[in-house]
């Protein structure tokens, strides 16, 4: 898979997003009006899995910065229950740990400090679209929030099978 470009999406509160993916180099950059420049990059040298958008969900393969900050990235392994496809960021420059985590087939929901911020929705090939909650007490997406949770819906997909399909796929695959 080449690196692609896709036509920005259309936030309604942050504007354009612009959002490159390149699965064969390992990519995933996100720009945008007022949002800071947000990069996942995987490690040269590990083969790209087709599965994930970014090639890998093996933490120890993978980087990401905002605004030139390094941030602790997280994704779960990913196997039997939605929950495992979760992907943790603890951002200690802005003291935030954000979690994606799928709610249906196929979208995931983005919190900030275990509050929603959002629902994202991805099929894995670089195209992104967001839905922010109505502010609560105050509470509200930040350019920050924004830019993480396109650059983890991108790479990662969003969205993941019931855990009664998961199972029975699993059990299929070891079948002879």
């Amino acid at each position: 898979m080449e690196e692609f470009t896709y036509k920005p999406a259309a936030d309604r509160l942050f504007g354009m997003v612009h959002i490159a993916l390149n699965h064969e180099g390992g990519t995933v950059t996100v720009s945008g009006d007022g949002l800071p420049r947000t990069e996942i990059r995987r490690s040269a040298g590990t083969p790209p899995e087709s599965h994930v958008p970014i090639g890998t969900r093996e933490q120890g393969r993978l980087t990401l910065s905002v605004d030139g900050a390094d941030e602790a990235l997280r994704p779960a392994k990913g196997f039997l229950t939605r929950r495992s496809y979760r992907v943790e960021v603890e951002s200690s420059a802005r003291g935030h740990g954000y979690l994606l985590v799928p709610d249906s087939l196929g979208t995931s929901r983005l919190l900030r400090d275990g509050r929603l911020l959002g629902v994202f929705t991805s099929t894995g090939d670089g195209s992104v679209s967001a839905e922010w909650e109505e502010p609560n007490s105050g509470e509200h997406a930040e350019p920050h929030d924004a830019a993480v949770g396109y650059a983890l819906a991108a790479a990662f997909g969003t969205g993941a099978e019931p855990m009664w399909k998961l199972t029975l796929n699993a059990l299929l695959e070891m079948w002879p």
